[in-house]
């Protein structure tokens, strides 16, 4: 515009269309037609020089005449019609156009049909530039090409996914072969990228995979739990993008294709026979990747996220994180509930026998709660069939029963009365099956329960005294009252009879049997 202003300024000070055209360096005819719309304007020459560039654009580059051509405003007032049904299966642009016709025999032309169907395409649908803040997400995707690697003992090809991630105000990646997208893979690939990143963001921002999105929602996405555990853990809130939305991470989306090039295209004709081969080969090509100068700036992607970004993400934690994992089960009316995962069972208070308990278990532990209270925890056991009790669980007759021993039965008789317990101590040393001796002592508990303090250290003394160790025994001795005659001296004359002998009869005796002894 202004060229067009010094076109104006000569032509003010009279100088003809040669004049100004040879003065100007252009053609005689672009000087005739830019003074020609200057007399089709209507405007002084004081009024066009003092106008911006910008307004005197519009005086001399009115617009594309295609806008005022009658044609178009019978299309434009359909345009929106077209766009919907370029939606629907089967219908192309070319049919659209030829239905157009079929109504405006003298319409557009289906190149003109087409570019301004095009142009309204794009106004429906603008691009917006985002700007983000360092340290602030982490878009993470699964790139839609896998990779591989051979088996050495079956030869088998193993196809493995490819996790890919950038934080998008560095543009910094991050690359890693993992078995599968299912959570557990997911999350350690998240874990050894926020590893390698030395830090966390403040948000994380993954595609609508089911291993992070339960369930898609435009404006509330159900988020996988366990996602959500890892996500609170870092101290991380995830903002999932919106489905069918490509544009809502298109850095990472741009990072994918980066990796293609320099990490796909690069390892091509090798072979790798494990996981962890393939991914060291991954790490050196996405390393050399970060450190490639970018396009227009002087800098490299590892350069500005070093310098300006690293310090700004949050530290990671000292524990490492571990999937949690949900289930509800019934407490059975054995105080145990059973892990289908492990077919392992797990006690829990015997309070709560029926009722439906959350069991939260991760690679080590598990844990039992009742309406967010934690009742029960244990060590994560997988051995098939057996049971994790928790002695506590039980109750007193229970408790009783397996906390029952020897030196049970010893201490406790012993703080009952000192008889019993030399009673006691005496039936463990018979050999004998233990649970035949430990109702003998339940037995005698009762009985020291039931009778006189007296009475029954009596009945435990006698006996001891006649070596007889038995539950009936001490019974008897109670029940016949025979702790009443005991220890009683009986003396009484013996009857009179001839059948004495006397002293002389057996000294007469000793030396004849002793001679014969000698004999023989």
């Amino acid at each position: 515009m202004s060229q067009v202003k010094q076109i104006l300024q000569l032509h003010k000070q009279g100088y003809g269309n040669k004049a100004i055209a040879r003065n100007l360096g252009i053609s005689k005819n672009t000087v005739k037609s830019y003074l020609g719309k200057y007399r089709s304007s209507k405007l002084s020459l004081a009024t066009l020089l003092k106008m911006e560039d910008h307004s005197l654009e519009k005086v001399f580059h009115a617009g594309n005449p295609a806008y005022k051509d009658e044609r178009f405003d019978t299309l434009k007032d359909n345009l929106d019609y077209f766009t919907t049904e370029l939606k629907r299966t089967g219908v192309t642009r070319k049919l659209l156009w030829e239905e157009y016709r079929i109504s405006h025999p003298t319409g557009y032309s289906l190149s003109q049909f087409s570019f301004h169907l095009s142009q309204h395409m794009l106004t429906k649908n603008p691009s917006l530039v985002l700007t983000h803040e360092p340290g602030e997400k982490l878009f993470v995707d699964f790139a839609g090409k896998k990779l591989s690697y051979i088996d050495r003992t079956s030869g088998e090809i193993i196809e493995c996914q490819v996790f890919v991630a950038c934080l998008p105000y560095s543009d910094y990646g991050f690359c890693l072969a993992v078995p599968s997208q299912r959570i557990d893979d997911f999350i350690y690939a998240l874990t050894i990228c926020l590893e390698s990143m030395g830090g966390a963001p403040k948000a994380l921002v993954p595609d609508n995979l089911k291993s992070a999105v339960i369930k898609a929602n435009r404006y509330e996405p159900t988020v996988n739990q366990a996602l959500e555990d890892f996500a609170n853990h870092y101290n991380m809130a995830i903002v999932p993008t919106r489905a069918r939305k490509p544009k809502d991470k298109a850095l990472v989306e741009n990072q994918v294709k980066l990796i293609y090039n320099r990490v796909y295209a690069r390892i091509r004709n090798q072979q790798f026979f494990s996981i962890e081969a393939l991914n060291q080969a991954i790490k050196e090509h996405t390393i050399n990747h970060n450190q490639t100068r970018m396009q227009g700036r002087d800098y490299c992607r590892q350069e500005h996220f070093l310098s300006n970004e690293k310090h700004l993400l949050q530290p990671l934690p000292d524990a490492a994180f571990e999937i949690k994992y949900y289930k509800e089960y019934k407490l059975a009316g054995n105080n145990h509930i059973y892990l289908t995962q492990d077919k392992h069972y797990y006690s829990a208070p015997y309070q709560y026998i029926g009722k439906k308990l959350k069991v939260v278990y991760t690679r080590g532990m598990v844990r039992i709660f009742d309406n967010h209270n934690l009742i029960a925890v244990h060590k994560r056991s997988f051995a098939k069939g057996a049971y994790t009790t928790d002695k506590n669980h039980l109750c007193s007759t229970h408790q009783h029963y397996l906390n029952r021993s020897p030196e049970y039965y010893q201490n406790k008789a012993h703080s009952l009365c000192e008889p019993l317990g030399k009673l006691v101590e005496l039936i463990f040393s018979q050999n004998r099956y233990p649970e035949q001796l430990y109702r003998a002592c339940d037995g005698l508990f009762s009985l020291q329960r039931n009778t006189l303090p007296d009475t029954f250290n009596k009945a435990c003394q006698i006996a001891i005294e006649y070596q007889n160790y038995s539950y009936h025994f001490v019974q008897n001795i109670i029940k016949n009252k025979m702790t009443e005659a005991h220890g009683e001296k009986i003396n009484k004359a013996l009857p009179e009879h001839n059948n004495i002998r006397g002293r002389e009869y057996y000294n007469n005796q000793l030396p004849f049997n002793f001679l014969q002894n000698e004999q023989h």
